[in-house]
C-alpha cells in the first residue's frame, strides 16, 4: 500500500469509523422502489384527465382505474362491462374518455379519414352520415372513435403512454424482473462450456 493509498484509507476510517468498504444493501433503489402507489398515482392521472376534457362516462374515477388496468391487461369490452357491471356501450365511452382507443375500433365500413375530414369541419352528424352513405348511430360511434384520437394526438399521447408506464412498472415490480433473471442465468449456464479433468 503506497503513502497516498495508506493517506486516503486513514481519511475513510476517521469518517466512517469502520473498516469495511461495502455492505450488504437491503432495499431496491431508483423510482420503483420509490413509488410503490402505482393506484393513487392511476387515480391522480385520472382525475387530471377529467378537469381537462368534458367526460361523457358516468362512471366513477376508480372504476375508471380498474378499467384501465383490464384494457392493459388485454381484455376486451365485454369482459371489462362484466367485470364493472356496466353495459359494454359504457366502456366503451369510457375508454374514449381516456384515449384507450384500440386498433379494431378505427376498423370503420367507410373511409375513416374521410370521417376524419367531416369531423374537423365540424359538419353535422347526418350529414356526416349522408356524405358517407352510413347510418346515424355507426357514424357518432367512428365519431367518437375520431374525437379520442384527436384529443390523444393533440396531447402527445402522453395521458395513454403515462397509463402504460405506470403499469409496466408495477409489472416489473411484481417479480417479473425476477423471472427475467433467472432465464437469463439459465440460458447463461445452458451455455458454458465444462472441461473439468480430474
Amino acid at each position: 500500500m503506497d503513502e497516498k493509498t495508506e493517506e486516503l484509507r486513514d481519511i475513510f476510517l476517521d469518517t466512517t469509523g469502520g473498516d469495511t468498504v461495502t455492505e450488504r444493501q437491503e432495499e431496491g433503489h431508483g423510482s420503483l422502489a420509490s413509488d410503490p402507489d402505482v393506484e393513487g398515482r392511476l387515480a391522480e392521472l385520472v382525475g387530471r384527465m377529467r378537469e381537462r376534457y368534458e367526460f361523457a362516462s358516468d362512471l366513477a374515477d376508480e372504476d375508471l382505474v380498474r378499467l384501465v388496468r383490464l384494457y392493459f391487461d388485454g381484455t376486451d369490452d365485454d369482459a371489462i362491462a362484466d367485470a364493472l357491471g356496466v353495459p359494454p356501450d359504457a366502456v366503451f365511452t369510457a375508454r374514449m374518455d381516456l384515449h384507450l382507443v384500440r386498433e379494431s375500433d378505427r376498423e370503420a365500413p367507410f373511409d375513416l379519414s374521410r370521417l376524419r375530414s367531416l369531423y374537423v369541419d365540424d359538419v353535422p352528424l347526418d350529414e356526416r352520415a349522408a356524405e358517407l352513405d352510413a347510418e346515424e348511430e355507426t357514424v357518432a360511434r367512428y365519431s367518437e372513435v375520431v374525437a379520442a384520437d384527436a384529443r390523444s394526438t393533440r396531447a402527445n399521447d402522453r395521458f395513454r403512454d403515462e397509463f402504460a408506464e405506470l403499469l409496466a412498472e408495477q409489472d416489473l415490480k411484481g417479480g417479473h424482473t425476477e423471472d427475467a433473471r433467472e432465464d437469463g442465468l439459465r440460458e447463461a449456464a445452458e451455455d458454458i462450456e465444462t472441461n473439468v479433468s480430474f
